[in-house]
């Protein structure tokens, strides 16, 4: 009997060293991955049991138990997060059930251009197969509503910027960033105001600086354009300003402004109107909401496109209107 035993004790021993053997192999055996890396979900609710069952019917590991039973041993199987991950083949098991524990699933991301306006970020964030869709059929007013921004115009109250998120993030989640961000933004902008500005608020800077946003694009023009409109201001000029004319056709524009335009009658005529119009234009970035509030020195009353990007600036009517006949009459 007692060999018996002596031998059932051996045999044990031999069967559990054997086991112990396989698993601590396993905790080192690299995933098969074919392709350098695969992105893997682990569904809302999964356990560390279905994933594992999951990874292994997918040959990425070859004893889904093992995995469990790492996981209740280390007490990280209750600990496993939702989202999507990129599996490698330089990955363990240890390294690979830590991955699912982080919550550093794959990263998307999505650009708001500087000088959008809110149907091209609506159209931007609808088209992203990442984002969880929840504003189809929701107008623009409702949408504002749902940001707790009731009344509130959406032009212009999204900050352009890249951002970064997990799939799955709702859209509105993510306008709501947007949003917080130009707020920021704003804040900071009109924070570090200079003095003696013509604008009344914060919101008077987010509507010039879309103007100014609209106007050029190179970096070292904005504060020049925006001492131009801020000159006008203060002397009761209209701006005068085809950004806002073009922005006020809305769809119908066809990339051709006519004179006829330039007389039209609507809210957005700085032609017809004098001061800024009732909101903003498009979406400004830093520098435009910054030179807004701080446009520079000067006499400047008038620019006109060079054709190249650039601007020539004028005091005069008479200057103005050389340019104009240089640059863009071309006699």
């Amino acid at each position: 009997m007692n060999k018996l035993i002596g031998f059932l004790v051996i045999v044990g021993s031999l069967l559990l060293g054997w086991a112990w053997m396989e698993y601590d192999d396993f905790r080192r055996m690299p995933l098969t991955i074919a392709q350098g890396s695969v992105i893997y979900e682990v569904p809302r609710g999964a356990t560390l049991a279905s994933v594992a069952e999951d990874l292994q019917a997918a040959g990425i590991i070859e004893k889904a138990q093992y995995l469990q039973w790492y996981g209740q041993y280390t007490g990280q199987a209750n600990r496993i997060r939702a989202g999507e991950y990129r599996l490698t083949a330089d990955l363990v098991p240890d390294t690979l059930l830590a991955l699912l524990v982080s919550g550093q699933s794959v990263s998307y991301s999505l650009t708001l251009l500087e000088g959008w306006n809110i149907r091209q970020v609506r159209a931007a964030v609808a088209a992203h197969d990442a984002l969880q869709h929840t504003l189809e059929g929701v107008d623009d007013q409702e949408l504002m509503e749902r940001l707790g921004l009731p009344g509130a115009h959406p032009e212009g109250r999204f900050f352009p910027d890249t951002y970064h998120f997990a799939r799955g993030m709702t859209d509105l989640e993510f306008l709501r960033r947007a949003q917080r961000k130009m707020d920021d933004e704003l804040a900071a902008a009109w924070a570090g105001r200079a003095e003696d500005l013509p604008l009344a608020n914060a919101d008077e800077d987010l509507i010039l600086a879309s103007i100014v946003e609209k106007e050029t694009g190179q970096a070292d023009e904005r504060a020049e354009i925006a001492g131009v409109f801020a000159r006008r201001l203060r002397k009761g000029m209209k701006l005068q300003t085809d950004p806002t004319v073009i922005y006020g056709m809305g769809e119908r524009f066809d990339g051709n402004l006519r004179r006829a335009d330039l007389r039209e009658d609507t809210p957005y005529n700085t032609y017809v109107h004098p001061g800024l119009p009732p909101t903003p234009i498009c979406m400004p970035g830093r520098d435009a909401l910054r030179a807004a509030v701080n446009p520079a020195p000067g006499k400047t009353l008038y620019f006109v496109s060079t054709g190249d990007g650039s601007h020539v600036f004028s005091e005069t009517l008479i200057e103005h209107n050389a340019a104009v006949r240089r640059y863009q009459l071309k006699r």
